[in-house]
């Protein structure tokens, strides 16, 4: 299960409808040992594409020496689909499978299909998922949001079948 919080939760639905219709992508960080997503990371999608996206190997390389100065890691690595549900694409699976790959990530997908005004806040429909891609096999997980990590929480749990 990916428990977020509702700030980044709210920062990353607003990401993917600001990029729209290019995807967007990104990274949220935290602490090394940890599944608690704390960092959300904005990326620039390199490909400035609505079908593909690709994080500047620069940017990239910046960010994993960041990461690793503040003991770090990807806890979460997002991107949008503008034109299709959110569920991983061949190329999805291919970046998550490859010689980086780290069965802990949770990877999280935002389909903009459907994109409007909306704001991402607690009535607004948005299809926000999230998977675990292991050997190329997905696996859908739950996502719970919650309000806090530091004063308890009012669950709001996300899930799609």
């Amino acid at each position: 299960m990916l428990r977020i919080d509702r700030a980044t939760y709210d920062a990353i639905v607003a990401h993917a409808r600001e990029d729209h219709p290019d995807e967007a992508c990104g990274v949220v960080a935290g602490p090394e040992g940890t599944e608690r997503p704390e960092r959300f990371i904005p990326m620039l999608n390199a490909a400035r594409s609505p079908t593909f996206y690709e994080f500047d190997s620069a940017d990239l390389l910046r960010l994993h020496r960041e990461m690793d100065d503040r003991d770090e890691w990807p806890v979460v690595i997002y991107h949008s689909h503008t034109a299709t549900e959110a569920y991983p694409s061949r190329t999805d699976v291919g970046y998550a499978s490859g010689p980086a790959a780290d069965p802990r990530i949770h990877y999280v997908l935002v389909s903009t299909r459907h994109h409007g005004k909306q704001t991402g806040l607690v009535d607004d429909e948005v299809e926000f998922r999230s998977f675990r891609i292991v050997d190329g096999e997905i696996t859908e997980e739950e996502v719970e949001v919650v309000e806090s990590y530091l004063f308890g929480h009012s669950p709001t749990t996300v899930v799609y079948d």
